[in-house]
C-alpha cells in the first residue's frame, strides 16, 4: 500500500508542476524544414493510398475493350482528374524521395542537423520542380 501512496504523490506532483501555458496558434509555431519533410511523407503515403482506387479502375478500363478505353481517355480529360494526377504525381515523388532520405538517416548517412535540413530542404524543392516539370509534359 505505501508503493502506491509514494505512486500517488509523485504524480500529483508532476501533474501540478507541469502547468505551463500552452501555445497553440499555428499561425506563428514554426516548424523545422525536416518536421515539414516528414508530415509531407505522411501526407504522401496517405494520397498514394487513397488514389489506388481510382488507377485501378482506369487501369481496368483501359484494358477492358475499345469502347471502355475511350471512356478512359475521355475521363483523363477533365480538369478534375488533371489536377489529381498531378497531385498523385507529387506524392509519388515526394514519397520516393522522402523515402530515401529516410533510409539514409537510418544508416546514419546525413546525420548532422545542418545535412539533414539541406537534405529535407532538396527532397521538397526536387520533388515539386520534378512534378510540375513531368506534370507539365504528361498530364497538361
Amino acid at each position: 500500500m505505501d508503493y502506491f501512496n509514494k505512486q500517488a504523490k509523485l504524480h500529483n506532483h508532476m501533474v501540478t508542476k507541469q502547468k505551463r501555458p500552452i501555445f497553440l496558434d499555428i499561425r506563428r509555431i514554426h516548424l523545422p524544414v525536416t518536421a515539414i519533410t516528414s508530415i509531407l511523407h505522411r501526407i504522401s503515403g496517405v494520397i498514394l493510398f487513397l488514389s489506388i482506387p481510382f488507377v485501378i479502375q482506369l487501369l481496368a478500363m483501359s484494358l477492358a475493350d475499345e469502347a471502355e478505353y475511350g471512356r478512359a481517355a475521355e475521363l483523363l480529360d477533365g480538369v478534375w482528374v488533371k489536377l489529381f494526377l498531378l497531385m498523385a504525381l507529387w506524392s509519388l515523388l515526394h514519397h520516393v524521395l522522402a523515402g530515401v532520405r529516410f533510409l539514409l538517416l537510418d544508416i546514419d548517412v546525413g546525420i548532422e542537423r545542418e545535412q539533414a535540413r539541406r537534405s529535407a530542404l532538396i527532397v521538397n524543392i526536387v520533388a515539386a520542380a520534378l512534378a510540375v516539370i513531368i506534370g507539365w509534359v504528361v498530364v497538361l
